[in-house]
């Protein structure tokens, strides 16, 4: 598999630093909202990476952290009259019922920062020992100086990273570049014990512990949005590397920004939306097609327009679906012949296809066209004449790959009572030649919400 790696700026060969097992952090959000829909795209994304590398056989350990504590976080809390710690109970649920409804499945552990205060402070304390961190009225910052490959993500130049930032006048840094580890404590904010006086954790340093705590001093990918690039990563990775000494991540993948009908979105602008808000209007699972129907590192345009694109490319797999299941229901069981063979060695090189796709720095548009050349085939090969060997071959694939993706994912409803009872009538007046039955019959289907389809191996019933 080649990933970009945002560090090196160029694709390389995956190689897990454990064979066959493979550690992901993702930055996951800050719990005092509803996440936006710019959100969901890193959160389905590299959903797809871990569920891809678990199809090709890894052991993969996911973290992605919630942050709990933070001034956004303060301030909704003092406006609400609550404790931070509620607010953030809250949106943590918030968050895996709108991230469940987009088929984002639960990391291996969701960590947060409030519960890993010791780690915290003993990685501060570390980087104090090594002379990359200092102490000021109870506040410890880092040194960027102290730490020559400062900037090597971002590739930000040191001397124009100084002159560019400033210094708040609540703050005692050494430069202008130097950034806080420990706040001191302030009124109205939840404060912790640490040898520098109460405090709270800054917001890099919780990203370091907790993927430290969970996935060691080296992780395999450090993944996110392209707007974590910098600050956030780049002193993710100050800290890391310079507490230990050993490289902090192997592979950095960022995603492309995610536009709302070709603008920047914004509060501003009125184009601010929660995916709880997107929610109410599209389906789910529509949003999570739209979003893996261009390469990750893209920019991404939302719209009306596309995500009426992705309903109908969506709509498609799912009739082909629904199709080869009622094939297999009426299929002979026989040996398949050759034509037969060769669609399901086709269904292989499908399989292959897909897999060169995703193995292309995560691919996932080139593997959604992989899956309907397959349909395609389905289509126009398979009928109801075909051995069951070969719709069962082609039924598997299409399960499997589009399980990948995590699409596909409601399954077909029952008929309802009335409904099979009505079929079942309609079938066996067209067994006794009754047209005029059967099409009074049709009718009342209709009139149910159902279409009916006449094949060769009987009706075929599908939702309107």
């Amino acid at each position: 598999m080649q990933i970009y790696n945002s560090q090196t700026r160029k694709k390389e060969t995956f190689v897990p630093l454990k064979p066959g097992h493979v550690g992901i952090y993702a930055c996951g959000p800050t719990v005092y909202d509803y996440f936006h829909i710019g959100n969901a795209r890193p959160f389905i994304v590299f959903d797809v990476l871990r569920r891809y590398l678990e199809y090709r056989g890894y052991q993969v350990t996911f973290v992605q952290n919630f942050t709990d504590i933070d001034d956004k976080m303060i301030h909704r809390a003092n406006e609400e009259g609550i404790s931070v710690k509620e607010l953030g109970d809250r949106f943590i649920k918030e968050y895996y019922q709108d991230a469940g409804a987009l088929g984002v499945r639960p990391a291996t552990v969701h960590p947060r920062a409030t519960e890993h205060m010791s780690q915290i402070i003993k990685l501060i304390q570390q980087l104090i020992d090594r002379g990359l961190a200092y102490e000021n009225k109870g506040s410890v910052y880092y040194h960027t100086a102290g730490f020559p490959e400062y900037g090597k993500l971002s590739g930000q130049d040191m001397e124009d990273l100084d002159a560019g930032a400033r210094i708040d006048v609540d703050e005692e840094k050494r430069s202008a570049a130097d950034f806080a580890l420990w706040k001191a404590e302030k009124p109205g904010e939840p404060v912790w014990d640490s040898p520098w006086g109460k405090g709270r954790p800054g917001w890099h340093i919780e990203c370091s512990a907790m993927s430290m705590t969970y996935l060691g001093d080296t992780i395999d990918i450090h993944a996110g949005g392209k707007d974590l690039l910098f600050p956030h990563h780049e002193n993710e990775i100050a800290q890391s590397e310079g507490a230990t000494g050993q490289p902090f991540v192997r592979y950095w993948m960022h995603n492309g920004f995610l536009n709302i009908d070709n603008e920047k979105m914004s509060k501003s602008l009125g184009n601010f939306f929660t995916v709880r808000d997107i929610l109410k209007e599209y389906d789910a699972e529509d949003v999570r097609m739209f979003m893996l129907s261009a390469q990750y590192r893209s920019p991404l345009n939302f719209s009306r327009e596309s995500i009426a694109q992705a309903h109908a490319s969506l709509t498609r797999l799912y009739t082909a679906r629904d199709h080869l299941a009622f094939l297999l229901e009426k299929a002979p069981d026989r040996v398949s012949d050759a034509q037969e063979e060769g669609f399901l060695q086709r269904v292989q090189t499908y399989r292959d296809r897909f897999d060169e796709a995703m193995d292309d720095d995560l691919n996932t548009a080139g593997a959604i066209g992989v899956l309907f050349e397959l349909v395609y085939d389905c289509n126009t090969t398979l009928t109801e004449h075909s051995a069951r060997a070969a719709i069962a071959g082609a039924q598997q694939a299409l399960n499997e790959l589009s399980d990948v993706l995590g699409l596909l994912m409601k399954q077909a409803d029952a008929l309802p009572h009335e409904v099979q009872t009505l079929a079942d009538q309609r079938a066996q007046a067209r067994q006794q030649k009754d047209w005029a039955a059967s099409d009074a019959l049709r009718k009342q289907l209709h009139e149910l919400g159902y279409q009916v389809e006449d094949t060769p191996a009987g009706q075929k019933l599908s939702k309107v």
